[in-house]
């Protein structure tokens, strides 16, 4: 079986790696591709919105102490990670999407006024009929010298945002690694396509959430270590 690399930030990074494990994966190397870090914020008025919306754990885990006057709003999150850290935050989680932003705002019934609470890098999304009011709670800060980026070659990748292949790109062109001999196993399309070309193989997850990635990455690991 081929070597699985996580280039998720900590704590997600440690957090896949042992389900990695428990999936019974032979080789689990993290490189964290960026640090997460909280951002000085204040929490709006909540009488301006209906709910909050959570596309990220890192932001229920990084808003601290500016989410208690907000605590009465319900959380709509994206993917049970999140929706996991939002309850860990004392949130109240009405709503689990299994896809990305828009297919969460295309479920609720009914227009709201939402308060996205989120990183300083982020994707925009159709709101349709809501109105969505982002404010940044963290921020993800590129690490220079990611350790780990030898694994590479031989391995498979796990990508688990746009952000995260196009760094990784950016980290391999630089160094002068050949992509030829490693396989990325992406969340998403987007995060395929940031990856580029050159690559061994590129897929992508049935579902852009962390389980479905390591289950596409443990069928790589084992079709090309056979």
């Amino acid at each position: 079986m081929r070597p699985l690399v996580i280039l998720r930030p900590e704590p997600g990074a440690t957090l896949t790696a042992e389900k990695a494990g428990q999936m019974g994966f032979d080789e689990v190397v993290t490189a964290p591709l960026f640090k997460v870090r909280p951002v000085e914020w204040s929490p709006p008025d909540p009488d301006r919105f209906d709910a909050i919306v959570l596309t990220s754990a890192n932001a229920a885990r990084h808003a601290g102490a500016g989410l208690e006057p907000l605590r009465r709003l319900p959380v709509h999150a994206v993917g049970d990670a999140t929706a996991k850290a939002a309850r860990a935050a004392g949130l109240m989680v009405e709503t689990v999407g299994d896809g990305g932003l828009e297919d969460l705002l295309v479920r609720l019934s009914k227009p709201r006024r939402l308060l996205h609470l989120c990183g300083q890098h982020r994707r925009t999304a159709d709101p349709g009929e809501h109105v969505v009011v982002p404010v940044a709670v963290y921020s993800s800060v590129a690490r220079d010298e990611p350790r780990g980026l030898d694994r590479l070659p031989g391995s498979v990748v796990c990508v688990h945002s746009p952000r995260a292949g196009k760094r990784l790109a950016e980290l391999v062109e630089r160094d002068g690694v050949e992509r030829g001999a490693t396989t990325i196993a992406a969340i998403s399309d987007a995060a395929a396509e940031a990856c580029g070309t050159g690559w061994e193989a590129v897929e992508v997850a049935t579902s852009p959430d962390d389980s479905a990635v390591l289950a596409l990455a443990k069928r790589l690991c084992e079709r090309d270590g056979e």
